[in-house]
């Protein structure tokens, strides 16, 4: 389905029946990487929806800023879903807890998997680079990237590797919209999100993975200490064996992790 959200098409998969869950992916995905969770999940409204120039959603005027993802995420809730819970995993969550801080009325709890609040020197030039890969249009040399930051991303040696890089690159389509995703992203080095932690006041769960290389447990504790701070209920768990594409090598886990949290903010089936 297609929606027209703050100037742009996005599309989006609806499924099941119950009470609204908005799940938004990661950088390098669409919303299909939700797709086990849609299909199991049936007591729940879930949506999943495209961020930005990923998949078949626009990329419009992209800014490449954390403010107009968030804003994106809000419109949909606005237009499309109304209040829900949001979850989201790594870039997605940094949106989903970007929106949490400003719209309790519309993120009524949040889940966010493998997620970063703040990121480092090395980080920044790991997405510049990325950007550099895309506007000099170099299609070939992302696609490789994009395979070895899959390997890097994953603990099990068992996963299809090529299968995994062929549909994130489907995802990316002409790279724009995962260009301007990238520098959201790196935005976070000189303004990171954890300050506006503080201001969350519906329930939020973390979710870590053990084997995260891109978002290990310091990034996990970092979020836990701004998220103390805040006038909101918070707990971690981590998932064993599996690497910061923990949807990919434990989809089970992921599901059940956030079954479990759904129910324990009152978000019970319908």
């Amino acid at each position: 389905m297609t929606a027209h959200v703050n100037g742009i098409d996005v599309r989006y998969r609806v499924a099941g029946d119950g009470p609204a869950v908005v799940l938004v992916h990661g950088l390098g995905e669409d919303g299909g990487a939700w797709e086990r969770q849609q299909r199991e999940m049936a007591g729940w409204r879930t949506y999943a929806y495209d961020l930005r120039g990923h998949g078949g959603s626009g990329r419009g005027n992209g800014e490449g800023s954390l403010d107009q993802l968030r804003e994106d995420l809000l419109e949909f809730l606005r237009q499309v879903s109304g209040p829900a819970v949001c979850v989201g995993f790594s870039l997605g969550g940094a949106v989903v807890l970007a929106a949490a801080a400003v719209a309790p009325d519309l993120v009524t709890g949040a889940v966010v998997f493998g997620t970063s609040t703040v990121v480092g020197k090395a980080a920044v030039e790991f997405y510049e680079e990325r950007i550099r890969l895309v506007r000099n249009g170099d299609r070939q040399r992302l696609a490789e990237v994009m395979r070895a930051d899959t390997v890097a991303a994953l603990h099990r040696t068992d996963v299809d590797v090529d299968a995994v890089t062929a549909r994130r690159m489907a995802a990316v389509g002409d790279g724009a919209g995962y260009a301007n995703a990238a520098a959201a992203m790196a935005g976070l080095r000189e303004r990171p999100l954890t300050p506006a932690l503080a201001d969350i006041t519906c329930p939020v769960v973390v979710v870590g993975a053990a084997e995260d290389a891109f978002c290990p447990r310091k990034a996990a504790e970092i979020m836990l200490d701004g998220l103390r701070g805040a006038a909101c209920e918070v707990r971690y768990e981590e998932i064993p064996g599996a690497g910061h594409l923990m949807n990919v090598e434990r989809p089970g886990e992921v599901t059940d992790r956030l079954v479990a949290a759904l129910e324990s903010m009152g978000s019970g089936t319908g």
